[in-house]
This record gives C-alpha cells, structure tokens and sequence, in this order.
C-alpha cells in the first residue's frame, strides 16, 4: 500500500504559490535589514567614543511626537488596505492620505532636528564620531521614509486617476509590507539612538 497516495507533482499543482511582489518584498526587506543591522551595530559600538563634543546627552532631544505620528501611520495603513479589501475606495484614500501626511509629518521632523543640530549645536557628519554615526543611521532611515512616501503619494494620485482594480490590492499590500518595515526600524533606531545612547 503506498503511504503517499499524492504524488508530489499533485501537491505542487494544487498549492496557491505565493504572490511573487510579496516574495520579493519579504527578500527585500531582509536585505534592508541587513544592512541596517550594521548601521545600528556602528553606532552602539562608537557610543562614548566621540573625542570631542557635542554629545548625544548635550543636543538630542526625544522625538516623542515625530515618533508618535510615524507609528501611528502603520495603523492608517493597514486600515487603508482593509478598507481596499471591502473596495472601499474612498475609505481607502482617507486612510492613505493620512499616511502619507503622518510621514511627511515625521520627515519634517527630523528636518527641523538636522537643521537645529547643525546651525545651533554645530553637530555635522565630520564633528566627531558621534555625528558621523548619527547623520548615518538616522539618514539612511529618512532616506527609506522618503522612498516610502514618494511611493504612496504615487498610489494616491493613480487611486484618484483611475480606480484600483482588484489585482491591485496585493500590490497595495507589498507597498504597506515595506511602510511596516520602515517603522518596525525606527522603533530600533529610537531604541538605540535616544534611549540607550543618551
């Protein structure tokens, strides 16, 4: 008596193969995190190593509401795409616009703290060590924030051209998948850069 009554070639043809923008978001997203892996493992070994001033102690402030609205954003966005789901559209677009406004909101913030470090506390990526691997890891997440935002903002404007049609709502997800990431990051970068390296 066989033990295997299917057969392999059974087994693969009827199994849904998974979405290939997912596949290829998910590697993606592990390159990423690799790479921002030795961005974080940078700072955490130069912290206190700074020769001269300033020091995070003496400039950083604790960006809790720039904090506030980017994790806050991983919420609209998962709302939009439910709401894209049920082809809520306008509902979609409210949530989605919220989105990209809570992360322009965040990006503005870390503007204004760039621009408060360099022009009164004089804290450029070439003072000491302490800015070069400031200006670094915090900089590379801006950098993944404005691709971000510059992707949603592409989304909208097609949402209001034209109608998302339903094949669409994966590649909405892929999109939402790379938003999470890109805050699940910051919650390590605040971690590191504001809690354990002040």
């Amino acid at each position: 008596m066989n033990a295997f009554p299917m057969s392999v070639a059974n087994l693969s043809s009827d199994a849904p193969l998974p979405y290939k923008g997912r596949l290829a978001m998910f590697v993606l997203i592990a390159a990423e995190s690799a790479i921002f892996t030795i961005f974080v493992m940078a700072y955490i070994y130069y912290i206190g190593r700074s020769l001269s001033g300033p020091t995070p102690q003496q400039v950083l402030d604790v960006p809790i509401l720039n904090t506030a609205f980017l994790l806050s954003s991983s919420l609209t966005i998962w709302l939009a795409e439910r709401a894209l789901a049920r082809r809520a559209i306008d509902v979609f677009r409210a949530f989605w616009a919220l989105t990209i406004l809570f992360g322009a909101i965040f990006l503005f913030g870390t503007a204004r703290e760039w621009y408060k470090l360099i022009t009164v506390d004089g804290l450029t990526v070439s003072t000491n060590l302490f800015g070069t691997t400031y200006y670094s890891l915090v900089g590379l997440h801006a950098l993944h924030v404005v691709v971000g935002l510059i992707l949603l903002v592409a989304v909208f404007v097609l949402s209001v051209i034209t109608k998302l049609r339903p094949q669409d709502t994966q590649r909405v997800q892929v999109l939402a998948l790379y938003w999470h990431f890109v805050d699940c990051v910051w919650v390590v970068v605040f971690t590191v850069v504001y809690v354990i390296g002040r």
